[in-house]
């Protein structure tokens, strides 16, 4: 029940209705005994600080940020994390004494859904791909860059955008990256050599797409991760698993951001279980 001593946590988006969050954070925040509610926000661009301004007036705990506000709200924050720094991209604030926190909660996420779900260990010293340059793909790109990978490709459909990507993480990060297209003749190459390979584009939800990349260059010691999530078996996670790789689906990201942000906001460990059956 909602009383005056219940803490407010939400999302902000537009639109926001979609969002899954609340019924995971909501059913995590039961299971811990917790008097937290989760809330989703529809906040339109033109009213981002304002809203934000209203959250710190009235004692918001925290909120997630998604589409299409993770970068511009990086104008209203105290101090950012240096996952968010690099990544360009906030998509968690936490309100503490009248200042705003922001973080990226991404890229831990996609370590922690590979090393508890999967049981993989990120290739330290060795090469990864990643599929797509938008905002999930500089997330990935960032924790992989961090965690200890010698190079990363990212090859996308535009791509003058996987070389702007590359250039500018390589820049940062100190990583050697290239950018590349899908059709680039150095691909087939480059996936052959690579441990690790990451879809972030999103055309893996229809089953009826062609693949983004020949199912023949991936290797049996190759780890196939898919972040999306519908369905949980994505025609690229059965093409791998046909070839003898191991392969992970997304709901684990999308689990473990959310329990980071719950525990920065509670400083409680929730149980991802719980969130991930709330899904």
């Amino acid at each position: 029940m909602l009383t005056g001593h219940t803490h407010i946590v939400g999302v902000i988006g537009d639109p926001v209705e979609h969002s899954r969050s609340p019924q995971m954070h909501n059913a995590a925040f039961a299971k811990a005994g917790l008097d937290y509610v989760y809330v989703p926000f529809h906040v339109r661009p033109d009213d981002l600080a304002d809203a934000i301004a209203g959250f710190k007036a009235i004692n918001v705990v925290g909120i997630n940020v998604t589409l299409p506000h993770k970068q511009a709200v990086i104008r209203s924050v105290t101090s950012i994390s240096r996952e968010a720094e690099l990544i360009g991209a906030v998509n968690t604030l936490t309100f503490v004494e009248g200042n705003i926190y922001g973080d990226n909660t991404d890229a831990p996420g996609v370590l922690k859904a590979l090393e508890e779900d999967g049981n993989m260990s990120v290739p330290v010293g060795e090469n990864a791909i990643v599929l797509g340059a938008g905002g999930a793909a500089r997330a990935v790109v960032v924790a992989l860059a961090l965690r200890g990978v010698a190079s990363i490709t990212i090859a996308n459909r535009t791509v003058e955008k996987a070389v702007s990507l590359a250039e500018e993480m390589d820049r940062k990060t100190g990583v050697s990256m290239q950018g590349m297209g899908l059709t680039d003749e150095r691909l087939p190459l480059a996936v052959r050599e690579s441990k690790l390979l990451v879809n972030t584009a999103t055309t893996s939800m229809d089953v009826t797409q062609p693949l983004l990349i020949s199912a023949d260059w991936l290797q049996p010691n190759t780890i196939v991760y898919d972040i999306v999530y519908t369905p949980p078996v994505t025609p690229l996670m059965q093409a791998a698993t046909e070839r003898g790789c191991q392969t992970l689906g997304g709901i684990g990201m999308l689990v473990h951001q959310g329990a980071i942000a719950f525990e920065k906001w509670t400083g409680v460990t929730p149980c991802t279980q719980t969130m991930r059956q709330a899904l």
